[in-house]
């Protein structure tokens, strides 16, 4: 089992079922508030590896959905800067493991990752349940 360090936005409905996903899988968690993280421009790059910029971005927030953002015409230093001022544009959730970081929550690349199999077995019904879910994109966009 693994120690994920796990970067959420508090009370967001995905990122509760992708942490019961993950502890039932047996994973100790680390929870961070995405929101008041003090993040810098390279820590934060980190988590987004080779991923497109348009991928960077949570498609919910506010400035994306009003079109004020248009994350596929912005830059990676422009996304950066615009994320650091407005953390609601950060796609979620942000995770870590290790030297490991990915952002959102790719129900095969999580468990290809760390294992989303639960550790008891009358948990499978829920797990495969909650896999079985978008849990990527936001069930009350109006809300992030």
């Amino acid at each position: 089992m693994a120690k994920v360090i796990f970067y959420e936005k508090p009370g967001c409905k995905n990122n509760t079922k992708q942490k019961t996903l993950l502890e039932t899988a047996g994973h100790q968690l680390e929870t961070h508030n995405l929101l008041k993280e003090t993040w810098t421009k390279d820590n934060l790059r980190l988590f987004f590896g080779d991923r497109p910029v348009v991928e960077w971005f949570n498609n919910a927030a506010p400035k994306v959905k009003s079109g004020e953002v248009v994350p596929e015409e912005t830059d990676a230093e422009t996304a950066l800067t615009m994320m650091l001022s407005d953390p609601l544009l950060i796609r979620r959730p942000l995770m870590q493991v290790g030297d490991r970081r990915e952002v959102g929550f790719d129900v095969e690349v999580v468990n290809n990752w760390v294992g989303l199999q639960p550790v008891d077995e009358t948990q499978r019904e829920k797990s495969e349940e909650l896999m079985g879910q978008d849990l990527q994109t936001c069930p009350n966009s109006h809300y992030h």
